[in-house]
């Protein structure tokens, strides 16, 4: 048996360029920088959609908060103070124990109390979820759940629909202010409603 030995030549007087290892390398690089672009993209949409859930989480809460005001004021032992219209239960810039608690009374200032409470603060002068109502509210337990339960306060407001041309007076009506809590401390969402006797 005999062995064949083959040998490749090639054309003396060509020499090579490399333009086609250059090509692959910018194409890699084209499609490395897609790949990056792509994976910062998703990234991007899954914060976003982290946040829109968190923000979700809080307005709940908030919504909560007004659902409890609103049996605090039609259905708690503070009742009589709504439906008796008892205005010596709001304090100026808002009451802090008792049955004060959460109630501000019209404010002179300009400013309504609800911008003027940091309700955010532990130690403002706001009505916690359940507190008055004794409701549960479940709070930063296992899975995605609110920091913290939500709060709300009471503000006795002038009835702007209507006034009494017999006494002169204007009736007055209740307007309500509650935040809401993120299942992060910053994430933070404030309703409103008015309710009326």
């Amino acid at each position: 048996m005999k062995k064949e030995s083959r040998s490749y030549r090639t054309r003396t007087g060509q020499t090579q360029s490399g333009s086609s290892l250059i090509a692959v390398l910018l194409v890699l690089l084209v499609v490395s920088l897609l790949g990056a672009a792509g994976a910062q993209i998703a990234l991007m949409a899954e914060r976003s959609s982290r946040n829109d859930r968190d923000m979700q989480i809080a307005f709940q809460a908030a919504e909560a908060a007004l659902k409890d005001a609103e049996l605090d004021m039609t259905n708690s032992s503070r009742s009589a103070i709504f439906t008796d219209l008892i205005s010596s239960q709001f304090i100026p810039g808002c009451g802090t124990s008792g049955t004060t608690l959460g109630l501000c009374a019209q404010s002179t200032s300009g400013k309504p109390a609800w911008l003027t409470v940091n309700m955010a603060d532990s130690g403002a002068p706001v009505v916690s979820y359940g507190t008055v109502t004794h409701q549960k509210f479940a709070t930063g337990g296992v899975g995605i759940q609110p920091v913290q339960p939500p709060v709300y306060l009471i503000e006795q407001v002038p009835d702007p629909s209507s006034f009494d041309k017999a006494t002169g007076t204007q009736p007055m009506v209740y307007r309500v202010t509650a935040m809401g809590f993120g299942p992060r401390p910053e994430i933070q969402a404030v309703v409103q409603m008015i309710y009326r006797v």
